[in-house]
């Protein structure tokens, strides 16, 4: 095998004495012209060979970008995720869970792939083309890739074929499920916790000692996916655990999407709500005694007049009754200095 940096730089010896090389593209090949030294005289010869093109070190590597899309709504995706998008050579999006408006602003001339019937297997062409070819992937994830993403997988078929890869996080279901109803996930003296988890007894394993019955014995406030099918089987977990009756639920369904449905409910309520409105999938459920509707009766220590820290002095009548009766009580009360 002749080598291309060996026929720039090197003499290049062939049967009979030295050759001097001219190499051209043609095609997938290249096309070597010599002139061989022998015993009789110089002769020309024209003939094929294998040339090794080493990698070229300023070339682009491949990557791949794993961007979170959001919860649906085009315009919820980042800044930067939206960036990798028009620069990728190669987008590849679920249309089943994904908004095409995500992928609108692809470049002209990127190859678009769907990947709603395919298989982690089925992906790996386009990476492996990616690693030959040095191009940009951007593989939309819907929510955040983090969540349920499956990209663990991925990453490792990334390491295996030499490609570059990072994430960009995206907006998941249940931060944009407490915005959309004006819901805090963490009260102070109320819930400072946060769970977020799936009912067992699914299609996919989970781990023995994660069950939602264990996790509702917490109290915090529990974000669920991907267990709205099971609604009975789910509130009686979440009862059984330790919420009360009257536990606060918001139930979303395609969240931030035009077929949006937004509902609150009672836990002792929710199985019989969700059947009403024929939700089996795309569902979230929330639950836990922050997202109950008005004002708890407390608040934060931080943006408290009388809470100390390095970029604000606390006033001292403010601080007295920080100290004496907690947040709770003081905003609604006058303090002098």
């Amino acid at each position: 095998m002749i080598r291309r940096h060996e026929v720039a730089r090197n003499p290049v010896r062939v049967r009979g004495g030295p050759a001097t090389v001219a190499l051209r593209q043609e095609g997938s090949q290249e096309l070597v012209s010599c002139v061989v030294s022998l015993g009789a005289g110089p002769k020309k010869g024209r003939f094929r060979v294998s040339v090794h093109t080493p990698p070229d070190e300023g070339a682009r590597r491949g990557k791949v970008v794993f961007v979170g899309a959001g919860p649906g709504a085009d315009d919820l995706i980042t800044v930067r995720g939206a960036r990798v998008i028009a620069e990728a050579d190669i987008v590849i999006w679920a249309s089943s869970l994904v908004h095409p408006g995500i992928v609108a602003g692809a470049k002209p001339g990127a190859v678009i792939v769907d990947s709603a019937a395919e298989a982690l297997e089925d992906t790996e062409a386009h990476y492996r083309r990616a690693a030959e070819k040095g191009l940009l992937v951007a593989r939309v994830h819907t929510g955040d890739p983090s969540i349920y993403g499956a990209t663990g997988e991925q990453y490792e078929q990334c390491r295996q074929l030499g490609l570059d890869y990072e994430t960009v996080p995206g907006v998941s279901a249940y931060s944009a499920t407490a915005a959309r109803m004006n819901a805090e996930i963490t009260i102070p003296e109320v819930c400072q916790s946060f769970i977020l988890t799936r009912l067992e007894g699914g299609r996919t394993p989970m781990p023995p000692r994660e069950t939602v019955r264990g996790f509702a014995a917490h109290g915090a406030t529990m974000a669920l996916y991907l267990s709205a099918a099971r609604n009975k089987q789910l509130q009686d977990e979440l009862l059984a655990g330790g919420y009360p009756p009257e536990t606060p639920c918001i139930v979303g369904y395609r969240v931030t999407w035009p077929d949006e449905m937004m509902l609150r409910c009672r836990l002792d309520e929710l199985s019989a709500t969700m059947r009403e409105h024929k939700l089996w999938k795309h569902t979230i459920v929330m639950v836990g005694p922050a997202l109950a509707e008005g004002h708890s009766g407390t608040r934060s220590h931080l943006y408290h007049p009388g809470f100390r820290h390095e970029y604000r002095a606390a006033e001292a009548g403010a601080q007295r009754d920080l100290r004496a009766h907690g947040a709770g009580a003081v905003h609604t009360q006058e303090h002098t200095a």
